[in-house]
């Protein structure tokens, strides 16, 4: 089996081999499902190992590591996977943080064989998602990720779970089906008819602005339920703080960055024209994430729902990063979605610890939390102070470099959209005064520091929050020489727009 499929089809199999085991033997399902998330993440690191930032194509992308075999031939549907500096570095955070969620997954006590087995299928999905140059299998990975999360939530979520699953699985599947629509328009409009996503990016020319117009919007209003752009992100803060942690981790760490994958992938790629129409309505809706997401963020107690409101506000500046169409933007675009991940997906997991000695999330309900939990408080500082954009931490870079991108193009929008950032810093800072300083509640002088489970799932996560923050280059060496390329694609046909 080829590199690509193995890292994409490994949690399946380490999934079936969960499903024969008995499900008295929790131990060894739990000890199965790291496993295999420890081996499809060593895989992924055989797959950076080889691959080459600088091997790029002139007009299209040049992918690396390709499979593609007949599938459906008498519809042109392939089984074409390939690579590049966009999809590499996702993929790597997937698998990370699919790893990592596991080993805090050692805390779900119910149903514990059901839980691994739509985990690691969920891993399935994503990471499919990434890898896929054929829109036929790219929505079927896609839509593979809609089931396995309606159960997460559904059945290992809070109080309101079954709501949440619901609201989750409607609006995704709303927008997959004009999704769908699209990649049927798409390959009637080629000919010869193909899926094949490198053929498209070639037959665009062929098209009219009108045709790429409406399919461009089919493709939106499927990419933006998930990134979440407003109006349509009202599913995302019920699903974070109905879901159990580690469900929440993947769903801000790797679901919410395949919106923005889409966006650059197909929207930009396939449908230049389409893409260029929307850039007005685009930058507004950036503003509008950033700004709202922050203000929504900060009239929180609770801190789950908290952090969830400031992915909305942290995805507008992907949005912000994809309006400037430039190398600077598209780049801070990429390594936004990144340290997203990396650093939400941390603050996830640290509520959880909370979470899981207070049964609070509150966050009225502490204080002076610093003195009696330190090594949980400086990390938890770490994070918010990464998350409100501090320099020498990976949040700024991708922050300033959207900015950066946007303001030579949109400069009244991206004046107002630097409110959001001094919004999320007062809620940030707010919330660590409340829980972390002032004098210290007696209800908690019983609550136990980070154990080394956590320290291990968020530890690394820490770390390569602060490596990023002082050596960036480690994501745009992989990014940047592609991203330049796909920037350049139609140069001449954003240069009066913007």
């Amino acid at each position: 089996m080829e590199l690509l499929s193995t890292i994409t089809f490994l949690p399946l199999l380490g999934g079936l081999v969960i499903l024969c085991v008995p499900k008295e033997k929790v131990g060894l399902i739990r000890g199965l499902a790291i496993f295999t998330t420890a081996a499809t993440f060593a895989a992924s690191l055989f797959l950076l190992g080889g691959f080459d930032p600088n091997l790029v194509g002139e007009s299209i992308p040049k992918l690396q590591y390709v499979e593609q075999l007949n599938w459906i031939p008498s519809l042109g549907v392939h089984y074409f996977m390939g690579v590049d500096g966009l999809s590499v570095p996702i993929i790597l955070l997937t698998t990370l943080l699919s790893f990592l969620a596991a080993i805090y997954s050692i805390g779900i006590e119910t149903r514990v064989k059901e839980f691994f087995f739509w985990y690691l299928l969920l891993e399935v999905g994503m990471i499919g998602v990434f890898c896929a140059m054929d829109l036929f299998l790219f929505y079927l990975f896609w839509e593979l990720t809609l089931v396995p999360m309606y159960f997460l939530i559904g059945v290992w979520g809070g109080p309101k779970k079954e709501f949440a699953a619901i609201k989750f699985f409607l609006f995704t599947l709303f927008g997959s089906v004009f999704m769908l629509l699209g990649i049927l328009a798409l390959y009637f409009a080629s000919t010869p008819h193909t899926f094949n996503m490198l053929e498209l990016m070639q037959a665009n020319g062929s098209w009219s602005r009108s045709f790429q117009i409406v399919v461009f919007i089919a493709f939106y209003l499927g990419l933006a339920v998930k990134i979440p752009a407003f109006p349509f992100h009202t599913w995302l803060p019920l699903a974070h703080v109905e879901a159990p942690t580690p469900v929440s981790v993947i769903l801000a760490g790797v679901l919410l960055k395949m919106g923005v994958y889409g966006l650059i992938r197909i929207s930009y790629s396939i449908l230049p024209a389409g893409y260029e129409w929307f850039l007005p309505y685009l930058i507004i809706i950036a503003f509008i994430n950033i700004v709202y997401g922050a203000l929504c963020a900060m009239a929180q107690t609770d801190m789950k729902k908290m952090v969830a409101y400031s992915s909305v506000n942290h995805m507008g500046y992907c949005l912000l990063g994809l309006a400037a169409v430039s190398t600077t933007g598209f780049n801070g675009a990429i390594f936004q979605m990144i340290t997203h991940g990396i650093i939400t997906g941390a603050l996830f997991l640290l509520v959880g610890v909370l979470y899981d000695r207070a049964h609070t999330r509150d966050i009225t309900a502490f204080g002076g939390l610093g003195a009696k939990l330190p090594v949980y408080s400086g990390i938890m500082a770490l994070t918010c102070f990464a998350s409100l954009g501090l320099p020498g931490l990976a949040g700024f870079v991708g922050e300033f470099m959207c900015f950066l991108g946007a303001f030579a193009y949109w400069k009244f929008w991206t004046t107002l959209s630097v409110a959001g950032i001094l919004i999320t810093a007062a809620f940030f800072l707010r919330m660590m005064q409340k829980v972390f300083l002032g004098p210290f509640n007696e209800k908690w002088k019983d609550l136990p520091e980070i154990n080394l489970r956590e320290l291990i799932a968020v530890g690394p996560l820490a770390v390569l929050t602060v490596l990023f923050g002082v050596w960036p280059q480690l994501i745009l060496g992989l990014t940047d020489p592609t991203v330049k390329m796909i920037s350049n694609m139609y140069e001449h046909m954003f240069q009066l727009v913007r």
